[in-house]
């Protein structure tokens, strides 16, 4: 069940009016009972994208990133704003903001990543850090813009906030308000253990899909091989139709958690190719065998033994 009772706002301002953003305030805008005015301002670099996006419905208002004094009016008075931008624009974005951001406003973001997050918070926003509450909404798809923007993507998913110690538990509680208000789910964890758990659920799928695909281009049949590749290529590639922006954003901002995994990842594979080598069906079948039942009892949100 959707909560919407605790939550309402006049104005949100998405800096980043695609996928994630414009889900987002497709959820706000659509879902009864949320109050306020409920008056959405997006911002763009692309203008095309802005009036998209406005065409839509998604937003009220557009705003291209470049107009200073238009930035300043659209932070005049706004409830919560939300970073939805690839990660290595967080501390750009955050130091333009900075000024304008009045006591009552809220900034969240929706990045994969958050100790690099966190880092250019306390570094752009000095005094103002503790009006900064780090976010990852665990929801997406493999197409991307404002016109895959879902009014339900959160529903039934997950959110990490990532909260900070000069974070007020009303500063917190609001951004989670806004969440559940989705249809999301709210938890909790720091941004250290946010990096190794995504860079092993997240991060790294994402590079092997990628290089899987990477690994056919460059074989000498690679048109032969795609002609032929049926579901279990579709499934394990579908990701690789992602942001190539964003991921590239991704690897390098959680590099150090992600090359843990890499390493972890290459000395399984290492394992079982001395057991294909050797022709070691028993040691095959019991990995296989682990993995499957590890799969089978899995799903979303739990904690397979």
């Amino acid at each position: 069940m959707i909560d919407v009772a605790m939550f309402s706002f006049n104005k949100l301002v998405v800096i980043g009016v695609g996928l994630i953003g414009g889900s987002l305030a497709r959820a706000l805008r659509e879902q009864p009972g949320i109050g306020g005015a409920r008056c959405v301002i997006g911002v763009e670099r692309s203008a095309a994208a802005l009036a998209h996006a406005l065409a839509l419905g998604v937003i009220d208002e557009a705003l291209t990133g470049a107009d200073e004094a238009a930035l300043r009016a659209a932070l005049t008075g706004a409830d919560i704003v939300l970073l939805a931008a690839p990660v290595a624009q967080t501390g750009a974005l955050l130091e333009r903001i900075a000024p304008w951001l009045e006591p009552a406003t809220l900034v969240t973001d929706a990045g994969s990543t958050k100790s690099d997050v966190v880092a250019a918070a306390y570094a752009m926003l000095g005094a103002k850090v503790g009006q900064f509450v780090p976010g990852h909404p665990i929801a997406g798809r493999e197409t991307s813009g404002v016109g895959a923007a879902l009014a339900d993507l959160y529903s039934g998913r997950n959110v990490v906030l990532c909260p900070l110690p000069e974070n007020t538990p009303e500063a917190v509680g609001r951004i989670a308000a806004m969440w559940r208000a989705t249809g999301a789910t709210v938890h909790e964890m720091s941004s250290a253990q946010h990096d190794r758990v995504f860079a092993a659920v997240s991060h790294l799928p994402h590079v092997l899909s990628f290089a899987l695909v990477e690994q056919i281009l460059g074989s000498p049949d690679a048109a032969l091989k795609f002609s032929f590749a049926a579901g279990g290529f579709r499934d394990f590639t579908r990701i690789a139709a992602s942001s190539p922006e964003m991921w590239r954003d991704v690897c390098v901002a959680n590099r150090t958690a992600l090359l843990e995994e890499l390493d972890a990842y290459s000395a399984v594979l290492a394992h079982l190719r001395a057991a294909i080598d050797a022709a070691d069906g028993a040691e095959l079948e019991a990995i296989f065998a682990r993995s499957r039942e590890a799969r089978s009892v899995w799903q979303p949100g739990s904690s397979p033994a």
